[in-house]
């Protein structure tokens, strides 16, 4: 999937606070890694509006439920 566009000077500080980069994340599909996310695979989502706060915060579906509730 194609991550959200940030500027890049935001992209280094994301990677730099959670020690991982977003963009290599969502590019492979993946869920951000512990502690943020549970690092397994990210490929289903409920909706549009799901799969878009995926290409944003790199999280999966089961993930979002957990933080933003169902």
């Amino acid at each position: 999937m194609e991550p959200s566009d940030k500027h890049p000077n935001l992209e280094k500080d994301l990677t730099r606070v959670f020690g991982f980069s977003r963009r290599a994340v969502i590019e492979s599909n993946k869920c951000a890694p512990f502690p943020a996310g549970c690092g397994g695979d990210a490929t289903e989502f409920r909706d549009e509006l799901s799969r878009k706060e995926y290409s944003i915060s790199g999280l999966c579906q089961k993930c979002q439920d957990t933080v933003f509730g169902e």
